[in-house]
């Protein structure tokens, strides 16, 4: 009997296997596939076939937070430390810190990483570029980070401020590419304008930048568009098998929630959906609750009559369902709000940056009372510009608050990018 029943469960196994539900991780565990088998390989794992040559005989630092793991969910920091010819010597943290232990906008100081024994200099504290003296035992840094694909997310700072310390101090650096969630055909947004540019808003970009963190760096040594005109000694270890047509989910890959509020390998629509939105401090965008960036609302919101008006714009691509909720924390924990959530039905047809501006002009036109450009604080109107790149978008929609009338600024900028950023393409 018990020959049989290793039998049996050898051969479903196998069919697992075959049918791309599972696959074995170390040791021969078996790793079960939420989606379709893994096709893409991921830069740390290319490094790791290429037995971490790159790496040998060098002093290695490491910038990385929770994203950074191979198919079996292993950490990046773990991989290169148990690496027998790595000389891993400094971990790196940016937002959310190298483990993803700290939540959004928290102050990170400098700690001792409890499995490594590893010093954790923050890059989300007293500095969020890599000083001379956090750099003074390494001879190259390893980035390895899941971006999502948007100019607001700071990991992109985060790179782009690494190769300035890079450069200023005489150090290589080796960027292991990961995926784009938005793909690498979708660009959206005007760039960013002197006088607006931020740690949410870094580089002259459009809000969605179309690029893997590989290329992204590409562009901005090969395009002289770090402080001064800075380029440093860059390599990239690129993936295997990702197309720039690819969804998160055509990859195969486990998603790791990249921040607190971008739980799932959808999030980062959402996130372009209605995020510059929330920066108004007014309007919900779900955050606090179960689905953030997916349900927009107040307290002073009839949820079917925003529904109602929301769907007879007849966006592409897009649905909205009647909702109220109860937000668990945030500026609404304990409120009732009234509004909806965002179905995303067809993503190739959804302008997601221009969602946020449907909303609003929906909203406005239902609440004349309670306009959110009146009623945000006067900080929260300096940072809605500073994730636009531009006072501009603001002025534009303020005048009659119809989003027809930003429109064409939003996307005045996206095919002379896509243009100028193709040469730094490593994929089709």
């Amino acid at each position: 009997m018990r020959i049989h029943q290793i039998i049996c469960h050898l051969v479903l196994l196998i069919s697992l296997l075959l049918s791309g539900c599972a696959t074995t991780g170390p040791q021969g565990t078996a790793i079960w596939l939420t989606g379709k088998p893994q096709t893409v390989v991921t830069g740390i794992e290319v490094l790791r076939q290429q037995e971490f040559a790159p790496l040998t005989g060098l002093r290695v630092g490491l910038v990385t937070n929770a994203t950074g793991v191979d198919r079996y969910l292993r950490s990046t920091v773990d991989i290169l430390n148990e690496a027998s010819n790595v000389n891993l010597v400094a971990l790196y943290g940016p937002e959310h810190g190298v483990r993803g232990a700290h939540t959004a906008g928290e102050y990170v100081d400098f700690y001792i990483d409890e499995h490594t024994g590893l010093p954790v200099y923050s890059l989300y504290g007293k500095t969020r570029k890599p000083t001379p003296e956090m750099l003074e035992e390494v001879d190259i840094l390893v980035f390895d980070i899941q971006e999502i694909g948007c100019r607001s997310y700071t990991y992109i700072s985060t790179l782009g401020l690494c190769m300035e310390a890079c450069a200023e101090n005489d150090v290589r650096l080796l960027v292991l590419d990961r995926p784009n969630p938005l793909g690498g055909n979708r660009v959206e947004g005007n760039l960013v304008e002197e006088g607006y540019f931020s740690f949410v808003s870094q580089f002259p970009v459009p809000y969605v930048h179309g690029l893997t963190i590989g290329e992204f760096a590409r562009m901005l040594n090969g395009e002289k568009l770090l402080e001064n005109g800075a380029q440093c000694e860059l390599m990239v270890i690129p993936m295997k098998n990702w197309k720039r047509s690819m969804t998160f989910e055509d990859t195969g890959l486990q998603w790791v929630p990249t921040s607190p509020h971008v739980p799932h390998q959808y999030s980062p629509l959402y996130y372009v959906s209605s995020g510059v939105m929330g920066e108004l401090g007014v309007i919900s965008e779900g955050v606090g609750y179960t689905a953030p960036f997916q349900l927009i609302g107040a307290e002073w919101v009839d949820a079917d009559k925003l529904a109602a008006e929301l769907n007879s714009q007849n966006a592409p691509g897009v649905i909205f369902r009647p909702v109220i909720f109860k937000p668990y924390y945030g500026r609404d924990q304990g409120k009732f709000i009234g509004g909806v959530q965002v179905h995303i039905t067809d993503p190739s047809r959804v302008n997601l940056l221009g969602l946020q501006f449907r909303y609003l002009e929906a909203l406005i036109k239902m609440y004349p009372d309670k306009n959110p450009f009146e009623l945000a604080k006067d900080n929260r109107l300096r940072m809605f510009d500073k994730v636009n790149g531009s006072d501009k978008v603001r002025e534009l929609f303020t005048e009659n608050y119809r989003y027809a009338d930003v429109q064409d600024f939003l996307n005045k900028d996206a095919a002379e990018f896509k243009l100028r950023s193709a040469r730094y393409y490593l994929y089709k």
